[in-house]
């Protein structure tokens, strides 16, 4: 018996597409007139092909072994449920099948074999303009669009106005649909699916069309969306947007479910498998090492305060940057410093060993770990490079300089005990202090 909480449930799904072929070229007069004659059979015959699967067992489940070249399955017997207001994230690198998904969820594509049952109205938005008629104005496509949803023209009527205010276009909105730019589009299109109040709403990558200021708005929506117990399904490359908004993320990949779970943990895995750049580089073979002759770098990695290294980090909680090098030759005053970037190549801070035990003492030949805490509620949210350069003293030279050698993620949090408090929308800054701070009060 179906939970009645479920507002999604997704029972092996699978899609499979033909790809194309190559076309054949003539190489003469003649094989091109006769050509000419059989190409409306032969597009016939194409075109049929690419629909038509009689030459694999598409029920064999070990059909994914033994397929045809020009066969690929977008998604292989995928399968979740979404309970009733739960903001779910999917993630996954390029083709991993999430738009594939998501147009299945939509009843834009059928699937090969499986099913998906949703409960309630849904609101979808996968690209610029959908839904949209080009000859409509954009009035008329809300009442259109709204019409579709199944809401009453008296629905639409109360909800207009905000729809045109948050949208931002109230000047063109009269304007025919197929004047406006790509970023009208996808902001009166967003404005509409989040208005209209669906019991589902899907949304894809589609938001990266708009400007920063409007994605800013839409994430904040989708967060007030949720808090009214709607259902909100959100793809995106964004992962701090990702984090932000999805307290479960489920990974694609070759168009499987690789994980479903909580946010943190299920990013924390997507960063480490799908970029160069983890939160630990280790270097066995200290001839590969980055170096010289008097010092070579080991290991550099971020860990929490137990020293379990991780990708991912509540903004509240201690963040440790720690790095591991061998002294080849003695004598040498070192220093170790790191510089932090975030995504915007924006330089955070810039930090060298000041270990009183250490300073200014020259290093015996050996292994050196040296550990800097970043306090919790320091850093902002978003992805973070950390840059490694060890130098020795008088004279300052450089000895080894690894940019990028790692990276992580703090994760925004609401509570009282952040910078962020029960403030809802965006805060600037590459870094986010939690401040002592005091009310005085008085009768005027």
């Amino acid at each position: 018996m179906l939970n009645k909480n479920i507002a999604l449930k997704i029972e092996n799904i699978s899609k499979i597409y033909r790809i194309g072929t190559k076309e054949d070229i003539s190489d003469n007069m003649t094989s091109t007139i006769v050509n000419f004659f059989k190409s409306p059979i032969a597009n016939y015959r194409k075109y049929r092909s690419l629909y038509r699967f009689d030459d694999i067992d598409l029920f064999n489940e070990n059909q994914y072994g033994d397929i045809p070249p020009d066969i690929i399955w977008a998604l292989k017997d995928v399968s979740f449920e979404v309970e009733q207001g739960e903001v779910v994230g999917i993630i996954g690198p390029n083709g991993a099948g999430k738009s594939t998904l998501l147009k299945i969820l939509c009843r834009i594509t059928n699937p090969t074999r499986g099913y998906a049952e949703i409960y309630g109205r849904v609101a979808s938005l996968l690209e610029v303009g959908t839904g949209f008629h080009q000859e409509l104005t954009g009035r008329e496509n809300v009442y259109l669009n709204g019409a579709i949803l199944g809401m009453t023209k008296r629905e639409i009527d109360n909800s207009f106005d905000e729809i045109v205010d948050f949208s931002g276009i109230e000047m063109f909105i009269d304007t025919p649909v197929k004047r406006y730019s790509s970023g009208m589009r996808v902001r009166l299109a967003f404005s509409v699916a989040a208005h209209l109040r669906p019991e589902v709403l899907i949304i894809d990558e589609v938001l990266a069309v708009g400007d920063e200021q409007f994605q800013k708005k839409c994430l904040s929506k989708m967060e007030d969306a949720a808090r009214k117990g709607r259902t909100v399904i959100f793809v995106s490359h964004n992962m701090t947007a990702v984090l932000r908004l999805c307290k479960r993320v489920v990974l694609l990949d070759h168009g499987t479910v690789t994980l479903d779970g909580p946010a943190l943990k299920t990013v924390s895995e997507y960063i480490k498998t799908g970029t160069d750049s983890s939160a630990e580089r280790l270097w066995p073979d200290i001839e590969k090492a980055p170096g010289n002759d008097n010092v070579r770098l080991r290991a550099v990695r971020v860990c929490d305060e137990d020293g379990m290294v991780d990708e991912a980090f509540d903004i509240r909680k201690s963040i440790y940057l720690e790095v591991e090098y061998e002294v080849l030759r003695p004598g040498n005053i070192l220093s170790t410093h790191f510089h932090l970037e975030n995504a915007q190549s924006v330089r955070v801070f810039s930090v060298h060993d000041t270990d009183i035990e250490w300073m200014n003492r020259p290093r015996k030949v050996g292994r050196y770990r040296c550990r800097a805490k970043v306090p919790g509620n320091f850093l902002s949210d978003g992805l973070l490079y950390v840059h490694v350069v060890i130098l020795t003293m008088a004279p300052i030279e450089t000895q080894c300089w690894v940019p990028e050698a790692v990276s992580f993620n703090v994760v925004d949090s609401f509570g009282k005990n952040t910078a962020r408090g029960d403030w809802p929308n965006e805060m600037y800054g590459a870094v986010r202090p939690l401040l002592q701070w005091t009310t005085d009060f008085s009768l005027s």
